[in-house]
């Protein structure tokens, strides 16, 4: 919105610097100028950047995750991507991110790799002014040795570098797990799985696969989605996935939910999103 006002400052600079300097030293000048304003603004907006923040990981007992974190996955989420998880503070965003997944990188060359780990967002914690609690097995993951990764443990809290990226279960589709509370056919939450790629579910209406109506769940915490009255008979989900430039999806799963749901059941929706 203030790109006018930017412009004919700018004109006037130009103008002002063409009667103050030689022409060719001042084609240099703007030249140089132009790609130093080029490289702010790719900077500015780039969404594959890494990012500086600090990581830390969890006490002993979690070698893998937890079995207790705030998105609501169980023990699921203690051994989900082969137990490469962590916790995080701000980009927890509510619960939205989790099932996200993030290259995180410890910046010492001394002991670490250039590729470091790739985690899936599991729970919600800080510790030390830290961006990610990372399970024992992907902070060590981040090191170039067994040895490198007894220092880093060693350290406690290490600076990192991260970026957002595609998350890839192979062979997997979308899966939603009945919540052990629900309770047939009063209550219903359930808590998503496999969610590929690096869009977030943002919305979840279940629809009456006959009549199509509708009713919009709401997120009681983490990936847990939860109604009271759920519609009746075999259902259908339909579920909002957002980008992180603004373009929404509506993605409606091939398999239905059957009308016998039960407590503690998974269901496979047939789909996946991988973009």
């Amino acid at each position: 919105m203030h790109y006018p006002l930017i412009s004919f400052a700018f004109l006037v600079f130009v103008l002002f610097m063409l009667m103050m300097v030689p022409t060719l030293q001042f084609l240099l000048f703007l030249s140089g100028t132009l790609l130093f304003m080029q490289t702010l603004a790719e900077a500015a907006t780039c969404s594959d950047c890494f990012i500086h923040s600090r990581a830390a990981y969890y006490p002993n007992s979690y070698e893998n995750g937890t079995d207790t974190g705030r998105c609501g996955y169980g023990s699921f989420g203690a051994t989900l991507n082969g137990g490469d998880v962590s916790a995080v503070s701000d980009l927890y965003r509510d619960g939205v991110g989790c099932g996200a997944c993030y290259q995180v990188r410890c910046t010492d060359s001394h002991y670490c790799t250039d590729k470091g780990v790739t985690i899936v967002v599991t729970d919600h914690g800080s510790s030390h002014n830290t961006d990610f609690i990372l399970s024992r097995r992907a902070f060590g993951r981040m090191a170039q040795t067994t040895d490198a990764a007894a220092s880093l443990m060693a350290l406690g809290v290490v600076d990192v570098e991260y970026k957002r990226v595609s998350c890839n279960y192979p062979n997997k589709n979308i899966t939603i797990k009945i919540d052990e509370s629900s309770d047939h056919p009063s209550y219903m939450g359930f808590v998503v799985w496999y969610q590929q790629g690096r869009r977030d579910i943002t919305a979840v209406h279940l629809c009456e696969t006959q009549n199509f109506a509708c009713k919009v769940l709401d997120r009681s915490y983490g990936a847990v989605w939860t109604t009271t009255s759920p519609p009746n008979g075999p259902l259908s989900l339909r579920m909002l996935f957002s980008e992180e430039g603004g373009d929404e999806t509506w993605v409606v799963p091939v398999n239905d939910i059957p009308n016998d749901w039960k407590a503690g059941q998974t269901y496979d929706t047939g789909v996946q999103v991988n973009s």
